[in-house]
């Protein structure tokens, strides 16, 4: 296949080109080929509400890709331009994901069509509860068959009614809980939830960083450290990933960029005060820190920097603009952020792309660690954590007795802490993220027929869903 096309593709067709071409570095039958590559079913649904006075009716999408593994799993959005062509690509997108991670779900995604900040919450809450009842009575959400979670518009309120909803039609199910993931922890939700894909960014460009021949392969040297950064999308992913690149890591965040407007300082943002700001006022014009207001944020995607980290929405780095980026690395913390066309010139140009189907997989992986949580009925490191600390002890007794020497009381309690819920999610995130991006690199740079980090990771995931669809006797 040659590249790029003539013209800008759909995002479905930009996902099902990659997997087109990752396809054709494996040995996979035709037919089979064909059958992982589509969507297995996509259900449609129309439901009146009242409001205010008024019926309105609304339309959602769930659709489900993939069914080697069981539960079926991905996001639901709220948002006034999802339409099914999205769904069935994020759909897609999340088994590939789901393998990448060796997370046992099959892809799953749902939309529902409605502007959520032209309803109060008492009618949000009674939409989505509706909407959850017709996915409810055609097995769309359930612990053991498909679990939603939430995506653009909705968060831990939203789950919260779908679950309480599920429990009310399904009364008998004691794993009902488990029926969706990204809950509020006092409902069976776990701690670095909210933070998980954002986290799992940074996981991902730590481990890049690590290894000197990926950083020199963009230009680049030495750490995260000082490296300038500019973010597309001030909400739960890129704040997250913007304040631990900034508190943990020393990047430094140039840019931040909203639908109505960014902010430019080459100097650094406050990305905290920023995003504050930003949430009291909807907006960052008017934000009282140096630096400046830029109307047309599209323009700040052409600033000069180290990594650009589109995280809001698919499609905002496209064939248009994409010969104008400057950046050395492009790192995909949202879904489908460039599309199939803007990646070949990006390519040419030598920008490397670090992909979405790879940095995006935090979220999934830690509803996977929810999920678990809510089958188990148990919250991580409530069984060993003391039991930890006592061996940490006796441990700290025995060096500082046969040393003759008192180990100071600040090293010694941060030794002998147990590992807490947000302690065990992390590292089992950072770890998944860690192994993903190993085999990620290593078919890249052992496998002359894959040109792209994206090509690397598909290949590895359509590899994945192959083998299980084998190991169930689907063919010989």
């Amino acid at each position: 296949m040659t590249l790029p096309p003539d013209k800008e593709v759909s995002f479905k067709d930009s996902v099902n080109l990659s997997f087109d071409l990752a396809r054709a570095t494996l040995e996979i039958p035709d037919g089979m080929a064909q059958y992982i590559r589509n969507v297995n079913n996509v259900y449609q649904v129309r439901f009146p509400v009242k409001v205010k006075g008024q019926i309105e009716t609304f339309i959602g999408w769930r659709a489900v890709h993939s069914d080697h593994k069981l539960p079926a799993k991905g996001g639901i959005r709220f948002a006034p331009q999802v339409n099914q062509n999205e769904v069935e690509a994020l759909a897609a997108l999340m088994s590939y994901k789901c393998a990448l991670v060796d997370v046992p779900f099959g892809g799953s995604k749902g939309g529902l069509l409605i502007d959520p900040s032209k309803y109060d919450r008492e009618t949000m809450e009674k939409i989505t509860r509706r909407f959850a009842f017709e996915l409810i009575q055609k097995n769309y959400i359930g612990p053991g068959t498909n679990v939603p979670a939430p995506d653009m518009g909705t968060g831990q309120r939203e789950m919260a009614w779908m679950a309480s909803t599920y429990n009310s039609y399904r009364p008998g199910d004691i794993n009902h809980l488990a029926c969706v993931t990204g809950k509020p922890v006092s409902m069976g939700g776990i701690q670095g939830r909210v933070e998980a894909t954002g986290r799992g960014v940074v996981f991902g460009l730590r481990e890049f960083f690590r290894t000197p021949e990926d950083v020199k392969s963009a230009g680049l040297e030495g750490t995260l450290q000082g490296k300038k950064v500019i973010i597309q999308g001030l909400g739960n992913v890129g704040y997250h990933t913007s304040k631990i690149l900034q508190e943990e890591d020393g990047a430094k965040i140039i840019a931040v960029l909203e639908y109505n407007g960014g902010w430019w300082d080459p100097n650094g943002v406050n990305v905290e005060e920023i995003y504050r700001y930003k949430v009291a006022n909807k907006g960052l014009e008017g934000y009282p820190g140096p630096g400046k207001f830029v109307q047309d944020s599209t323009l700040l995607l052409e600033e000069e920097c180290d990594i650009l980290i589109p995280a809001a929405m698919e499609g905002v780095i496209h064939r248009g603009n994409a010969s104008r980026i400057k950046a050395k690395i492009i790192a995909e913390a949202a879904n489908g952020p460039v599309t199939f066309a803007a990646e070949a010139i990006l390519q040419e140009k030598g920008v490397v792309s670090i992909p979405d189907v790879y940095l995006n997989a935090g979220g999934v992986t830690v509803s996977y660690f929810e999920w678990i949580k809510n089958l188990s009925h148990i919250r991580f490191g409530r069984i060993q954590k003391r039991y930890d600390e006592g061996k940490y002890e006796q441990l700290i007794l025995a060096i500082e007795s046969s040393t003759g020497h008192a180990i100071p009381q600040a090293l010694k309690e941060q030794i002998c802490k147990g590992s807490e819920e947000i302690d065990l999610v992390r590292s089992g995130l950072d770890d998944t993220m860690r192994e993903a991006w190993k085999a990620i690199r290593e078919r890249f740079w052992t496998n002359d027929e894959i040109k792209s980090y994206r090509i690397a990771a598909m290949s590895i995931a359509i590899e994945k869903i192959h083998n299980s669809y084998r190991t169930m006797g689907v063919y010989p």
